[in-house]
């Protein structure tokens, strides 16, 4: 076999494991169910009829929340694809491209406590809206139609931060040692 097919050797003996086919799939959905809630906001911004009318009127967003609900949903769905680096090889070791740190190991540590911490905000924050929008209800006067079809594009955001803290587990298990095992006499 040539020498230039030949995969190099892992720098840490943690390296290189292959993530369960469950956490790919998990981490693969991520961006999935942030999706429906971004092409909501495009639509709102783009002027496409959503149900999103005040007291009979469309919300039409000035230019700045335009750029600002865009943006939003861009920055969203990024964050979203940022789960795949927990079960790809860039989530091992960082890039060649990135200045300063291109081709080091990405420290399981620091993967693991950001990543946990941004599956915890997304619970906290989705829960919390998705559970003002069902005590509350339909407080802004939209129509029914539209009210339901802004519940159906967010809800799925409920599943962003238990499906990242799965995979998130999945990186940790995969990426460093077993505890060593204490035995009391």
């Amino acid at each position: 076999m040539p020498a230039d097919t030949l995969s190099p050797p892992a720098a840490h003996p943690y390296d290189g494991r292959p993530p369960p086919r469950w956490a790919v799939r998990a981490a693969h959905l991520i961006p999935l169910v942030v999706l429906p809630s971004g092409l909501w906001r495009v639509a709102l911004v783009a002027g496409l009829p959503i149900g999103a009318v005040v007291a009979g009127v469309p919300i039409r967003p000035g230019f700045g929340e335009s750029v600002y609900i865009v943006a939003l949903s861009l920055v969203s769905e990024g964050l979203a694809l940022l789960a795949l680096g927990l079960v790809r090889p860039w989530g091992e070791v960082f890039p060649r491209r990135l200045p300063w740190l291109g081709g080091r190991r990405v420290p399981p540590p620091f993967a693991v406590t950001a990543a946990t911490a941004g599956a915890v905000a997304l619970t906290l924050i989705w829960g919390y809206a998705m559970w003002g929008a069902l005590v509350h209800g339909n407080d802004l006067g939209v129509p029914a139609g539209g009210f339901a079809l802004l519940v159906g594009c967010y809800a799925p955001l409920l599943l962003w931060g238990p499906l990242l803290l799965a995979v998130t587990w999945s990186y940790h298990h995969r990426r460093t040692p077993p505890p060593p095992h204490t035995f009391a006499p």
